[in-house]
């Protein structure tokens, strides 16, 4: 579970988590909805809740994301690697080629 932290902290959505009446909150209208007096129990709550390992439609806005980075970064070598992994239609290849590259990406290699 702590590469899905990883990766819900590279999507931006504890940043999304919302303050209402004194609880910390955040819901995927209509299958999930969070909420605690702790903003860090929230983001547990997504992380036990995300589907970054198993689902396509979890994992491939984070692709996305990376090699939009790749792109803007000229990344080359990290493009193709994301290529390769896509080509063999493994979700667990491309989930662990995602979290390689956040890690990297974490790591101060680009801004």
């Amino acid at each position: 579970m702590n590469n899905n932290k990883l990766i819900a902290d590279f999507m931006g959505l504890y940043n999304q988590i919302k303050l209402i009446d004194n609880r910390y909150s955040w819901n995927d209208s209509p299958f999930f909805y969070m909420t605690d007096d702790s903003k860090d129990r929230v983001m547990e709550g997504i992380v036990e809740y995300s589907k970054y390992h198993t689902s396509w439609d979890w994992l491939m806005p984070v692709v996305h994301k990376c090699l939009s980075v790749c792109h803007n970064e000229m990344l080359n070598e990290w493009e193709e690697s994301f290529a390769d992994k896509l080509f063999t239609l493994s979700i667990e290849s491309m989930y662990q080629e995602t979290v390689e590259f956040i890690k990297w990406q974490n790591k101060g290699e680009i801004k």
